[in-house]
């Protein structure tokens, strides 16, 4: 009788995923083992500190161990303007927490929610309200199946 070597156990990482926007901020996560990514709320922004303070609570309340951020370009690569300032609140966020912050390339993210929205046959009010957070999923989902394909 063969025997098989015990595999290692997977390490159980929280991600949360952000999408920034102006007006609103998309947070998605993942879970333990970081195979899914599930929406968790849709932040409408005051001022930067009120922001990260929500965003603190929110990532210690889910025990997050990185950060996963949106990061805007162009479709031909280029980083769009806002590219800094959602870092710096990203570097904020990860500091306060002690964890490392990943950007992560959210080109056509917003389209595609408007897209899987409209399918799910949501009234444009209903829309407004959670493609951020549809979005902020959709990105930490392609993260996730990168991360798992590359191991």
């Amino acid at each position: 009788m063969e025997t098989q070597a015990p595999s290692k156990p997977r390490r159980e990482v929280r991600i949360l995923a952000l999408d920034v926007g102006q007006k609103r901020i998309g947070l998605a996560v993942s879970d333990p083992l970081g195979i899914t990514a599930q929406g968790l709320e849709v932040l409408i922004r005051k001022d930067p500190e009120t922001d990260l303070a929500r965003l603190l609570e929110v990532a210690r309340e889910w025990h997050v161990q990185e950060i996963l951020v949106g990061l805007p370009r162009h479709l031909d690569g280029r980083e769009a303007k806002q590219a800094g300032a959602i870092m710096d609140l990203a570097q904020a966020l990860g500091e306060a927490l002690g964890v490392p912050v990943t950007p992560w390339d959210e080109r056509l993210t917003t389209v595609e929610a408007e897209r899987v929205l409209l399918q799910a046959d949501l009234s444009r009010r209903r829309r407004r309200r959670v493609v951020d957070q549809v979005a902020a999923v959709l990105i930490l989902q392609s993260y996730l199946e990168y991360r798992n394909l590359s191991k």
